[in-house]
């Protein structure tokens, strides 16, 4: 567990320090993109944030390579280069998309192209657990459709999602989380050695989504753009695709004593990739949500509209922070639920009791009259809108809160009322 941790603190801090110059970087290369109709910010934002997170990837697996326990997975796999190479094509695909924008059929073209490189170095499934009956092999072909399938689908989960503030970083990041505590289950409980590759990529998935999410908190300083959003979820589809299928139910069943036990243990991924599935439960729904809405208006699958869910959550009333903090608490209610059943005894109970923290969280945040601050302990590390204001600050923040830097500025140039009505009388006498 200390090499996964140090793996994961050293993804986020490379991250988050590489962040800020990526930021300067996107200005100066004009990686602004004009306010779309779509979008919920008022000010062109810069964008290529995914350049720190494959930063921070590359980081954390240089760090992992030379570590004694973690170091043995660069020779004896190879989903760790499968993993770089898909990456990095995602990544250029979208630096690319980013700054000069690329057409939808030829962004869906390259994501299957990054799919299949990382099929032919080996991530692929082998096999399908199926209750009653077994491992099930997959042939080669199948096999493909399947890890392409998945990989494409997830990708476009998580970009799909990409529309509020911290909003893709921070489902990524709970999602990865809920499959980081299972596949480290795996590893380390049954003795799995094929499901070390999920625990290493879950660790650095977490890492890049922490050491992001800083910068990206509402109000956003810098988005990640289709160079971060469609690489988390490759990452988040390779490490599925490097457990699903490569788990033997025979090993469990010897530690177990079972056939029914080992099939309870296996629950989450009895069905083909459910456990995957589920934790990005929202996205997929989204996703799904859009393409039936899309198609069935006569339009492209891929034409963008502002009909997501995080839409509208706020076309409802609730405020930016709000309709994503309930995002958060729905995705984290979705996937630790699902891993829930295959944690047996006392660790059932403290995922369930996190599952049934999120719920009350939920259903405090759908109060009308409640606001979220951030505790006073860390309200120095987070951003101003997050703090909870003393009563002067309280008294003159409502005017001015809701105008962008622009508006201030004019406003500013402008004076107020009283001071135009002072002017004319000046004049008059």
């Amino acid at each position: 567990m200390r090499e996964f941790l140090l793996v994961l603190f050293t993804t986020a801090a490379v991250t988050y320090l590489l962040t800020g110059p990526v930021r300067k970087f996107a200005i100066v290369a004009g990686a602004m993109p004009p306010v779309r109709a779509r979008d919920v910010h008022r000010e062109p934002t810069p964008r290529l944030g995914g350049i720190a997170m494959f930063g921070g990837l590359c980081a954390g697996l240089l760090v992992s390579s030379q570590l004694t326990n973690l170091g043995h997975l660069f020779s004896q796999s190879a989903d760790v280069r499968a993993l770089l190479s898909g990456a990095g094509i995602m990544w250029v695909l979208g630096v690319l998309d980013d700054k000069w924008g690329v057409d939808a059929l030829v962004k869906l073209g390259g994501q299957m192209i990054a799919a299949g490189v990382m099929v032919w170095q080996g991530v692929t499934v082998i096999s399908i657990p199926v209750p009653g009956v077994g491992s099930v092999a997959v042939t080669p072909t199948q096999g493909m459709i399947i890890s392409v399938t998945l990989v494409v689908v997830m990708v476009n989960a998580v970009n799909f999602i990409d529309g509020l503030d911290g909003l893709a970083a921070g489902m990524v990041c709970i999602a990865a989380m809920a499959f980081f505590l299972y596949s480290y289950r795996l590893w380390y409980g049954y003795g799995i050695n094929d499901a070390a590759p999920a625990v290493l990529f879950s660790a650095v998935l977490i890492g890049m989504c922490l050491g992001f999410l800083p910068h990206n908190l509402h109000p956003a300083r810098i988005f990640m753009g289709d160079s971060g959003s469609m690489m988390l979820g490759l990452m988040l589809a390779v490490a599925a695709i490097s457990i699903t299928g490569r788990v033997d139910p025979d090993l469990i069943t010897a530690r177990t004593g079972s056939q029914t036990a080992t099939v309870h243990e296996l629950v989450p991924i009895y069905i083909p990739l459910l456990l995957p599935l589920t934790v990005i439960a929202l996205p997929l729904a989204d996703l799904l949500l859009a393409v039936v809405r899309r198609t069935w208006a006569g339009k492209s699958p891929f034409a963008a509209d502002k009909q997501h869910l995080h839409h509208r959550l706020l076309e409802v009333g609730h405020s930016h922070s709000r309709a994503v903090l309930i995002m958060y608490f729905w995705a984290a209610l979705i996937a630790f639920g699902t891993v829930a059943f295959s944690v047996p005894g006392t660790g059932r109970a403290l995922v369930l009791s996190f599952a049934a923290l999120c719920l009350v969280g939920i259903v405090v945040l759908l109060m009308p009259r409640f606001r979220p601050h951030a505790p006073r302990a860390v309200q120095a590390f987070v951003p101003p809108r997050y703090r909870k204001a003393t009563a002067p600050e309280a008294a003159q923040a409502p005017a001015m809160a809701e105008l962008s830097a622009d508006d201030k500025a004019l406003l500013g140039r402008l004076g107020t009322g009283a001071t135009a009505v002072g002017g004319r009388r000046e004049r008059a006498n």
